[in-house]
């Protein structure tokens, strides 16, 4: 193995989303991580589908897309965790790891005697990080947690849409799962500041994660302007809050984005849009006065940039450094040449599909670089080496566990 962690083991008992998306950035960055999954079934994102992994045949296969965006690089064991011979194999695995991710319901792994409390006898210096939709406390607490109502919830849909009075108007999901995947990278983070704290005093430690809090967590400004003002910010459509201009804004053939984030970019966007004289004017010389006057300007600016295609505005605002940028979809996005430069598709070796392609990890390390040596892992792939080469296993002891049907 390769990769800065490449000195760390985690045991991924996690499913779905925010679990399995922090166990992949560990595999990523190059720790040995096993992912635990049910018998014959696995994962359920397996089945969240279509699309599927084609074959090398150009058949569908039985993993779904939303499966391999989150499972790179991982080894996949099948354990029934609630057979006692089952449970016993996880506390094994748990005393030669150094982290255990979770998420199941609160107090769901103590009945098999692998909640923290009874892993950290066995290994006192695990890092164990459980992932719910509410936390080990409140009155939720007992709640299942999706990301969808977490958004919800959190806020995250009362400030995303179209503004309330316009036609579209209401409150909008985001078209990934965001709350789980930030609860993911915060995951990863605490964790790594937990190893390190254990490298310094020798101390394991429990890290409750949830969902909910993350997502009031990373409302960032907005939560910050609401607490600092009093007032709940509204639905700007793809405009900013604090900043004018900054959001899409038609074009003869479409719409860009236009991100002005000083006077002085807007002063160089107003002279190519033949807009001289706003900059001069009191109520539009300031960001601030601009926030103040946003329903007075905006017209003004989308009036001048249907003038002419996006292309025109991409090249002309782009040598002025005026920041803006298309509006891609998926297709123009994977053709996009700095995405293409920066090889952010990478392919692996795939045991049904023969190869499969996924998005690296956006990380870039100078003396520790990332190699992506494994794709996502079918159902129980890694089975039989795990239990040989990490538990020491027979194969007769292996053979015995899969015909009484624990593996």
């Amino acid at each position: 193995m390769s990769g800065p962690l490449s000195h760390l083991k985690v045991l991924d008992l996690s499913r779905i989303l925010a679990g399995p998306w922090a166990g992949q950035v560990f595999a990523d960055f190059g720790a040995e991580v096993i992912k635990v999954e049910r018998p014959e079934k696995g994962d359920d994102t397996r089945h969240w589908g279509p699309p599927y992994l084609k074959d090398s045949e150009g058949n569908d296969t039985v993993d779904a897309a939303y499966y391999l965006s989150a499972n790179r690089g991982k080894k996949s064991i099948t354990v029934d965790i609630t057979r006692p011979e089952g449970q016993e194999l996880i506390r094994s695995l748990a005393r030669e790891c150094d982290i255990v991710l979770e998420n199941y319901k609160v107090g769901g792994l103590a009945k098999y005697g692998l909640d923290y409390d009874s892993i950290k006898t066995i290994n006192p210096g695990i890092i164990y990080c459980s992932i719910t939709g509410f936390g080990q406390t409140g009155p939720y607490c007992n709640r299942a947690g999706y990301d969808a109502m977490i958004q919800g919830m959190g806020g995250l849909m009362s400030i995303t849409g179209v503004p309330e009075g316009q036609p579209g108007a209401g409150p909008q999901k985001v078209g990934v799962a965001v709350a789980d995947l930030m609860t993911g990278m915060y995951a990863v983070s605490s964790v790594l500041a937990a190893v390190v704290h254990r490298d310094h005093t020798g101390v394991g430690q429990y890290i409750d994660l949830a969902l909910l809090d993350t997502q009031v967590a990373w409302l960032a400004n907005q939560a910050q302007n609401y607490l600092t003002s009093g007032k709940s910010p509204e639905r700007q459509g793809t405009g900013h809050p604090n900043i004018v201009p900054y959001q899409a804004v038609p074009s003869k053939d479409g719409y860009f984005m236009l991100a002005v984030g000083n006077d002085e970019q807007f002063k160089r966007f107003c002279a190519i849009a033949g807009l001289d004289d706003l900059p001069e004017q009191a109520a539009f010389a300031t960001n601030s006065a601009r926030v103040m006057a946003r329903e007075q300007l905006v017209p003004l600016i989308e009036s001048a940039t249907r003038e002419h295609e996006s292309d025109w505005w991409l090249e002309r605002l782009s040598e002025a450094h005026v920041p803006c940028g298309p509006i891609n979809n998926l297709d123009q996005v994977f053709a996009d040449p700095q995405v293409q430069a920066r090889g952010m598709v990478i392919e692996q070796e795939h045991p049904v599909a023969g190869k499969v392609r996924t998005v690296r990890n956006p990380a870039l390390f100078s003396a520790s670089p990332l190699e992506y040596e494994q794709g996502p892992p079918v159902l129980g792939e890694h089975t039989e080496p795990v239990l040989r080469d990490t538990l020491g296993k027979s194969a007769e002891e292996i053979a015995a566990l899969r015909e009484s049907g624990v593996v």
